[in-house]
Formats: structure tokens, sequence, C-alpha cells
């Protein structure tokens, strides 16, 4: 064999395994195939949108009207283990289920080298997340604290005006202590776990929303019965324990009758809609165009960080700190095993969705 055969040969070996790749890089751009049964298709959608709305009422509304049943109470310890569980599930949905999409998407090839692949934009905006999450947690939390300081000095000065008015002959080092104990106010109390709980339920559904969003329109933009049957059963699980995780914060912030029904709907709406948003924007809708894989990854990566964050300092930490938590070792064990088994129920539907 001569050189020039032998180059040959060489270049055709480099070029039958350089092929494949670059056929598979060409491929990544594409749109799904439009051979798929759309009206078979549609259906199945109708079908995702009950399934998923019905799941997701139900998962949130166990944990609310746990309320009226004595041992699902807030600070029962049935309510401690339960929660653990949904906090499991949040987690496992931040690193499981939309970290890898946002990085799938942030680093896709079909963007442009300059800037998405010179810097990790997914970390990036997962930190911006996580850290604006705990601003808003902190901030609202403080202003409360100071509303709540001021209610009590006013309150304070008119219960000392009164008190001069009926007893001018009391002591002034009384109504100075009188003073001092109505204008202090307990970070631990009632009244501010109860705010902070309700900024939890808020924070935390804003991050269930953005993403619940993207995966519902992900689903009603899809062309392929093959890709939604699946689909519709692991989304319906996905909403449901979502759902209990959401509920068990809300539950917990004692919101009003009207507030806690419109939280409730606006979960449990979000990803249905989405469908429905996808189903009509099909004929314009390209998955794999620059717009869409930058929009999809920024908000995965933002509702990533949030629920991240949320899983671990506002339903774990605060949890396993608090001091029921620590004077029962059999609540601690249970918990923990609760948490894995949570998170290991959410990874497991990593395969499916």
């Amino acid at each position: 064999m001569t050189k020039f055969q032998k180059n040959n040969l060489l270049l055709l070996v480099c070029l039958l395994l350089v092929l494949p790749t670059l056929a598979l890089a060409a491929c990544s751009c594409d749109t799904e195939s439009n051979g798929g049964n759309k009206s078979e298709a549609l259906k199945y959608k109708f079908g995702a949108i009950a399934s998923i709305f019905v799941a997701g009422i139900i998962g949130v509304c166990i944990p609310i009207l746990g309320r009226a049943i004595s041992v699902l109470q807030p600070d029962g310890n049935i309510f401690f283990i339960i929660k653990a569980f949904a906090a499991g599930v949040i987690l496992a949905t931040g690193f499981i289920h939309v970290l890898p999409d946002a990085f799938e998407n942030l680093t896709s090839p079909c963007l442009n080298e300059d800037p998405w692949g010179k810097f990790p934009f997914t970390g990036f905006v997962a930190m911006v997340a996580a850290i604006g999450t705990f601003m808003v947690d902190s901030i609202a939390t403080s202003y409360f604290n100071r509303s709540q300081l001021k209610k009590a000095q006013n309150q304070t000065n008119g219960d000392e005006e009164k008190d001069g008015e009926h007893q001018a002959h009391v002591d002034v080092h009384t109504h100075a202590t009188h003073g001092h104990s109505h204008g202090s106010i307990d970070t631990n109390s009632a009244e501010s776990q109860l705010l902070r709980h309700r900024v939890i339920s808020k924070v935390l559904e804003l991050g269930i929303v953005v993403h619940s969003v993207i995966i519902g329109i992900s689903l009603g933009a899809s062309k392929s019965p093959e890709t939604i049957r699946p689909l519709v059963a692991a989304l319906s699980f996905h909403q449901f324990f979502e759902g209990m995780g959401l509920g068990g914060c809300i539950s917990q912030a004692k919101e009003s009758r009207l507030t806690t029904i419109i939280m409730v709907m606006f979960f449990s709406l979000t990803t249905p809609v989405g469908v429905g948003v996808g189903i009509g924007i099909l004929n314009i809708y390209k998955e794999n165009s620059q717009t869409a894989l930058i929009l999809e990854g920024l908000f995965n990566a933002a509702s990533a960080g949030i629920l991240i964050y949320m899983s671990l300092v506002d339903l774990l930490a605060a949890d396993f700190m608090n001091q029921k938590m620590q004077k029962n070792i059999k609540l601690q064990i249970g918990a923990h095993f609760s948490v894995l088994f949570g998170a290991g129920c959410m990874s497991l539907l990593a395969k499916w969705a």
C-alpha cells in the first residue's frame, strides 16, 4: 500500500469517527419532528391539563386541610415528618430537575460560543437568585419587626397618656418599666415567626411557579405522543409532591381564607396554563431556538437557586434547628429518613420528566 493510499485510509477513518459527532451537533439544533400524530398528541395534552391540575390541587390541599386534624397540626410530630419529606422533594426538584435543564439550555451548541460558552451563566444566575431570595427574606422580616416595634411604641405612648389622665400620682419608674416591656420585640415571637412563614410561602411559590410555567409550555408545544405520554404521569406526581411542600408552608403561614385560595389556585393552574400556552404557540415555538434556550435557561437557573435556598435554609435548617426537633431524637431520625425518601422519590421521577 502506497503512502498516498495510507493517508487516504487514515483520512477516511478519521471522517468515520468524526461524522457521527458532527451529525449529532447538526441535529441538536433541529426542532422536533413534525411526523407525530398531532390530533393524538392534543388528546394527551388535554389529559395532562386535567391530571396535573387535580394532582396539584390534592397535593397542596393535604397539609392545608390537615390543620383540622389534630395529628397534622403545624406543631405536631407528623407534620414535621411530612414537611421534611416535602423539603426533600423541593431540594431534589432544584438539584435534579431544574438545574440540569438550565445547564443543558445555556450550554447548548445552538448558542453562540461568545458569551454563552465562555462563562458559567447557569451557576451565576442560580447564585444571584439564592442571594436575592436571602435578601428578600431578610429585608421582609426586618421591615415587619420594625413596624411591630413602632406599633408597640405607639401603643405604649397611648397607654401612658391614658394612665396619666387617670393616675397622675403613679410612680415614674413604673411607667418607664411599662414602656420598656411594651417597646421591645422578640424576634422569636409568634408574630415574627408567622411573618417568616408568610414570606417563605410566597417566595417558594414564586420559585415553583417559574419552573412550572416552563415545563408546561414545553409539554404543550410538543408534537409527539410518544414524548407526551410518559410525561403526563411523571409531571402529575411531580406537581403532587411540590404541592405538598408548598401546602405545608401555606399551612404554617396561616393566611386568610381568600389568600390561601388564591395561592392554591395560582400554583395548581400554572402548569396547566403553561400547557395551554404551549398548545397556542405550537406552530411558532422552536424548542432549540436561541431565544427559547436563553430564556428557559435563565428562568430555570433562577428557579433552581430559589428552590435550593428555600429548601435548605427556610425549610430544613429552620425545622431541624427547632427546639422540639432537637429534644426528640426519634423525631430527628424520622425526619432525616423522610428527607431522604422525599429526595429519592423526586430524583427517581427524573428518569421520565
